[in-house]
């Protein structure tokens, strides 16, 4: 009866600046081309998504500076740490992305990475950079959310 037990706990793996440096105009699924020792480490945890980015470059879809930590217990044939990797798109969402980057201001961010039926997915989002005042803005729009949230919850405890 030796089943394989199914873990429910997925790993991920987040860019948490994205969402303070950029905004996310729309956002994508691809694939991505990783070796061997590539996804035992990203299993293990030892993936980091923050200051990568991706590019269009003679139709193909590239991965930059996403940090995959080298396989502890792998050998000679251990992956280098921030190789470039392949995304793996149709040709399609490969021209339409080429499009909407070359307008100014324009670029493809990582927002996660996580399995999905066994593979590895990045979640690729097309974004705008944030100016120091549109962040400001998105600072002071989710504090005044927060204390309007504090304040509704005190009021209904009260009653």
């Amino acid at each position: 009866m030796n089943k394989k037990s199914t873990s429910t706990a997925s790993v991920e793996v987040h860019n948490r600046k994205a969402g303070h440096d950029y905004l996310i105009l729309e956002s994508l699924e691809t694939g991505i081309e990783l070796q061997g020792t590539e996804v035992k480490s990203i299993r293990d945890g030892q993936g980091n998504l923050n200051d990568a980015f991706a590019r269009i470059e003679k139709g193909q879809a590239w991965l930059y500076n996403f940090h995959i930590a080298p396989y502890d217990k792998g050998n000679r044939e251990n992956h280098e740490a921030k190789r470039v990797r392949r995304l793996l798109l149709h040709k399609q969402e490969i021209n339409k992305l080429h499009q909407e980057t070359s307008i100014a201001g324009k670029t493809l961010i990582p927002l996660k990475g996580y399995f999905k039926n066994r593979r590895f997915k990045i979640l690729l989002g097309l974004c705008k950079g944030k100016t120091h005042g549109d962040r400001r803005q998105a600072i002071k729009t989710r504090d005044v959310d927060r204390e309007l949230k504090r304040a509704t919850s005190i009021s209904l405890r009260r009653k």
